[in-house]
């Protein structure tokens, strides 16, 4: 499905605030940071990494459709459809100095929803943050999501994100097996539309042993706005975030301008 880029649309199941969740309350008028999941994650995934953020911060997570807190709800299976429910979603949020952060599939999502936030005319974040994810016209094909429930289960052994405990825990591995493969379903077979260069300012993250995306390749995210561009490195494999969440931490902190917009 293409994108949605005139407008925003009304999310059809489940209310906005069903779509964010808070990890971390930030004090008073707090700065605030939304976070786009990988493939399969949900919001208590940033938790750890939340907790690393200053008093001032405010931590929201994206909780899709069909996990945690929304496990009774039906899986988004097309990018289309889920940046634009996202996006009317996240809108609101961004009433103060923001911005976002997407890992893996989060990163294509996060970067679709600034696209309708700004092609609706909405307020945009300050500064994009896109984690472990090629930029767009630099994707690997891959067609794991049509895998059998073991070679499937072990090319997730061997991202990384699902504990090999819950992959060898039959109950455990049915439930989500078909939450990950929908994610995979949805991001393996995303298309990017055309359109113009995003006018936020992107930070692209790379992580240095990263099998499924090599740091070069996030280079990319460079020509995807006008709005200014970086590139922070990390050692690690594609879920160097859970060990490296202070480092990561400091480096969303640095890049941040809060009192004015990224390349504006």
């Amino acid at each position: 499905m293409a994108p949605h880029l005139g407008g925003l649309t009304v999310a059809a199941n489940g209310d906005a605030a069903d779509w964010v969740r808070s990890v971390r309350a930030g004090s008073g008028e707090a700065r605030r940071l939304v976070c786009f999941p990988h493939a399969g994650g949900g919001a208590s995934f940033y938790r750890p990494f939340a907790d690393g953020f200053p008093p001032d911060v405010d931590v929201r997570v994206v909780q899709y459709p069909g996990r945690e807190t929304r496990a009774g709800e039906p899986l988004v299976g097309d990018m289309g459809t889920l940046a634009d429910r996202t996006a009317e979603a996240v809108a609101p949020l961004v009433d103060r100095p923001t911005a976002f952060f997407g890992h893996s599939m989060g990163a294509s999502v996060a970067y679709e929803v600034v696209r309708r936030l700004e092609a609706a005319g909405s307020r945009r974040p300050d500064l994009l943050f896109l984690s472990a994810r090629q930029a767009p016209g630099g994707r690997r094909e891959s067609r794991a999501h049509e895998l059998g429930d073991e070679g499937f289960a072990a090319v997730l052994r061997t991202t990384g994100g699902t504990p090999s405990l819950l992959l060898d825990n039959p109950e455990m591995r049915d439930y989500l097996l078909p939450i990950i493969r929908n994610d995979y379903r949805l991001i393996e077979t995303y298309r990017p539309a055309p359109g113009p260069r995003l006018r936020t300012g992107i930070v692209a993250i790379a992580a240095e042993a990263d099998a499924t995306v090599a740091p070069a390749e996030v280079d990319g995210w460079g020509a995807a706005t006008s709005g200014g561009f970086a590139r922070a490195d990390f050692p690690g494999d594609h879920f160097y975030l859970l060990e490296q969440a202070p480092k990561l931490v400091a480096a969303i902190l640095g890049h941040l301008r809060w009192d004015s917009s990224f390349g504006t």
